[in-house]
């Protein structure tokens, strides 16, 4: 079942269009990315999400039935514009949050003290905001975000400005909150992020959706016929064995080891060349090391996907001359 459906929206800003027919479908229960460059229109989409703005055409489905104001009791929104009253202390300004969202004081008191520990921020419940680093008061935002169980959660760019350390809390916690039942939209620019924690994602650009799947899928459809070659033997060889089998490739200097001169490489197959027609060519040429996909990470596809929507013919063209 998907907790979002977005059929054809579209949003006209003045002489911007911010979205252009986009549709997509987030699965109730997952971590779904929203990625897209600067501008593309991912902020008006998450706000259309939030019943903050409204569609000039199409359909927002939320759990089934069309998206209505009631529906945002449902939904926690962490953007990125991170914004908390400064002169309020820290304990009173959370408790206000969380009985905007429909908590008692008492029952918000007893959750947010219990997360204020958790995030290791308690011995400042009675210090105002502006004393807050911008790491600890983005582990307030995130909390005041989530406290009340709502079934969709949107952050954006939630790990800007956390240390590594704070940023696999944080990593934790999303998928703990997932794993509970509640589904995530994560809008980010940090593809390793998207590798790590997203079961899905739309790439939006230019206003339209451009690539949508499972990342695992989409990362082994564009990763076809590209394998990595570790060997030792004559690398010139090699090359002029396969030459017929393959589209192109990437050899890396020469590394000295304990056990001899190994190369590391790259190559693209020619679509009717197998995976074993490779290794046995390979295998009576040069001694392999170690053989396997060489799967593209989710930057490769967001800067091949953009570029390719981009600038067509000359991405094309630049490919095939690799």
């Amino acid at each position: 079942m998907n907790i979002i459906e977005v059929h054809g929206v579209s949003k006209q800003y003045s002489s911007h269009k911010a979205l252009d027919n986009v549709s997509l479908e987030i699965p109730a229960g997952s971590v779904y990315g929203l990625l897209g460059p600067n501008g593309a229109g991912k902020t008006t989409l998450i706000r259309i999400i939030n019943h903050i703005t409204a569609p000039d055409s199409g359909q927002v489905l939320f759990d089934g039935h069309p998206l209505v104001a009631e529906d945002v009791v449902n939904i926690g929104y962490l953007p990125e514009e991170r914004g908390l009253y400064k002169k309020m202390k820290v304990g009173d300004q959370a408790l206000f949050f969380a009985k905007l969202k429909g908590l008692k004081t008492r029952e918000a008191e007893t959750q947010l003290r219990a997360w204020f520990e958790k995030f290791g921020i308690s011995d400042w419940w009675n210090k105002k905001v502006e004393e807050l680093s911008k790491g600890m008061a983005q582990k307030v935002q995130f909390i005041v975000t989530v406290l009340h169980r709502p079934k969709l959660l949107i952050f954006d760019e939630p790990f800007s400005g956390f240390d590594p350390i704070n940023a696999e809390l944080l990593k934790n916690e999303i998928l703990q909150l997932r794993d509970e039942g509640a589904t995530v939209i994560f809008s980010t620019h940090n593809m390793e992020s998207v590798e790590a924690l997203c079961d899905n994602f739309t790439l939006i650009n230019r206003s339209r959706n451009i690539l949508s799947g499972n990342v695992a899928e989409i990362r082994r459809e564009m990763g076809k016929n590209h394998y990595r070659l570790s060997f030792q033997g004559d690398a010139d060889k090699l090359i002029q064995t396969l030459g017929p089998s393959i589209r192109n490739y990437n050899m890396s200097a020469p590394e000295q080891t304990e056990s001899g001169i190994i190369y590391n490489s790259e190559f693209t197959l020619n679509p009717d060349v197998t995976m074993h027609d490779f290794i046995q060519a390979a295998n009576d040429t040069v001694e392999i090391v170690t053989f396997d996909r060489a799967l593209p990470s989710m930057n490769e596809i967001f800067i091949r996907t953009v570029e390719n929507y981009n600038n067509p013919a000359p991405f094309a063209s630049a490919i095939s001359n690799q």
